[in-house]
């Protein structure tokens, strides 16, 4: 993408409604633009990078066997008043009327709907286990919306469903979705912490939340510290293997971790060594549950087991809040510049400044640098803008792409350009030849996860160098 080109609209002020980080930068990077309380459109470059998001989740999700589909955002009242949380689950919930007088609600979640789906189309055993899932917009009306996108009316959630015929294969669907979430989060750049917490009113006896630590975050957590320096890491994880992921449940739930609703100052104090006793904020950026039969039995989703006779399915559920991601991110990875996304989720992987647009050599030079880092399958972004430079290096600090290429005549007489780092703000001089080689290294990792064709695409990129 050529910037002359893009739809950027950034602020150099900063809008009077932003009262944290990400609110501040998400408005002034012209990612989002507030249509009402809480509610959000999402401009080119905050979509791009909500879609960089969805797509390592629908991976991931797939990857643990997950099968993705999608179910409308308006739901029948009916099914709520069958399960009997229409009128238990609060104000939050949109309540609206159609024009033939039928009550109906604006999804805050879909337990209900997905098991009126699979009652209606699944009835024996050996038809499970099953978990679907979707990403879909969905709304609750908090009564005081604020954070931009971090507490938001409407937002992008990833909601997924497990039906299994016993409640120790629905404990391993809550497993396998505990290690894949974190896979998830590892990807976008992110330690988020499961935490035992309160299940609210999706209900069900065992539930964690995932906490990304920020000082904005909106919960009081309590920690053992050593609970961060335990990754996932690259490990070969089998979804099947049921002892393999109860393992990993244990190591990353085994020391204590807690949000103020479920914290025990007294096993706290006991159980943690007074010098890795911590007290933080947390942004909760996903949850999941086991609640058994409590769906399965009011409303019908039965199957025959191997003996003959009709049982509810035990289920859960695991949700992932999209949207609310990009914000958790900028908060978790930012300075007082702007964003630095990491390259797992950056919208343009690198950023070319051309320093002095119209010099032949500096245009050519850039155009060059461009259809190689294209051909290697990468997006750059090239500032191609007749703009001072110090007005470019600004929007560059600010929308925080991970990696820069600057080109000016100067550097051009001695064969480099310059590479910087958003993170560490060190550059290098390299030859574009190497530039180049050097931004498809870094990132091959990241596209190793989703794109089978990257290597051959790298290479063909850097020969063109040649």
């Amino acid at each position: 993408m050529r910037l002359s080109r893009y739809f950027l609209p950034v602020l150099k002020e900063t809008p009077s409604e932003a009262q944290i980080v990400s609110h501040r930068y998400m408005l002034r990077a012209g990612m989002i633009k507030q249509q009402a309380a809480g509610i959000y459109s999402w401009l080119p470059m905050g979509f791009k990078v909500l879609r960089k998001l969805e797509d390592i989740v629908h991976e991931e999700q797939i990857r643990a066997g997950h099968v993705p589909m999608l179910m409308p955002t308006l739901q029948p009242a009916d099914l709520w008043q069958e399960s009997g949380r229409y009128d238990a689950y609060g104000p939050e919930m949109l309540r609206i009327r159609d024009r033939h007088d039928r009550d109906m609600l604006y999804g805050p979640t879909n337990e209900e709907m997905i098991t009126d789906i699979f009652r209606s189309h699944v009835s024996s055993y050996k038809d499970l286990p099953l978990t679907l899932y979707h990403i879909q917009w969905k709304f609750r009306d908090e009564v005081r919306p604020r954070f931009g996108v971090m507490r938001g009316r409407e937002f992008f959630m990833k909601d997924g469903y497990n039906f299994d015929l016993t409640k120790e294969d629905a404990l391993h669907a809550y497993n396998r979705h505990l290690v894949s979430y974190l896979r998830t989060y590892e990807r976008m750049g992110l330690q988020a912490i499961p935490m035992r917490a309160d299940s609210g009113p999706i209900g069900g006896d065992d539930t964690h939340e995932f906490l990304v630590l920020a000082e904005t975050g909106e919960s009081e957590v309590f920690y053992d510290s050593a609970v961060t320096d335990i990754r996932l890491g690259a490990r070969d994880i089998d979804y099947d293997d049921h002892a393999q992921c109860q393992s990993i449940m244990e190591e990353f739930t085994a020391l204590y971790a807690r949000t103020d609703e479920t914290h025990d100052e007294g096993a706290f104090l006991k159980d943690v060594p007074l010098d890795r006793q911590r007290t933080a904020r947390g942004i909760e950026v996903g949850q999941i549950f086991y609640f058994g039969t409590k769906y399965s039995e009011p409303m019908g989703a039965m199957v025959q087991g191997p003996d003959g006779k009709q049982v509810p399915v035990h289920m859960g559920s695991h949700g992932i809040g999209v949207s609310r991601l990009v914000g958790a991110i900028i908060e978790a990875s930012h300075d007082d510049k702007g964003i630095i996304w990491p390259e797992g989720v950056t919208p343009f992987h690198v950023g070319i400044v051309n320093l002095k647009q119209g010099d032949a050599e500096a245009d050519g030079a850039c155009e060059k640098l461009y259809k190689s880092l294209e051909a290697a399958g990468l997006e750059p972004l090239y500032d191609d803008r007749d703009e001072r430079a110090g007005g470019k290096f600004a929007t560059m600090d600010l929308i925080g792409l991970p990696w820069r290429i600057t080109v000016g005549p100067r550097g051009l007489k001695n064969g480099v350009v310059e590479l910087t780092c958003r993170r560490t703000g060190e550059s290098e001089e390299l030859t574009p030849k190497d530039a180049v080689a050097r931004v498809i290294d870094i990132y091959a990792p990241h596209k190793a996860h989703s794109s089978a064709h990257w290597e051959p695409m790298a290479r063909q990129s850097f020969h063109t160098w040649l």
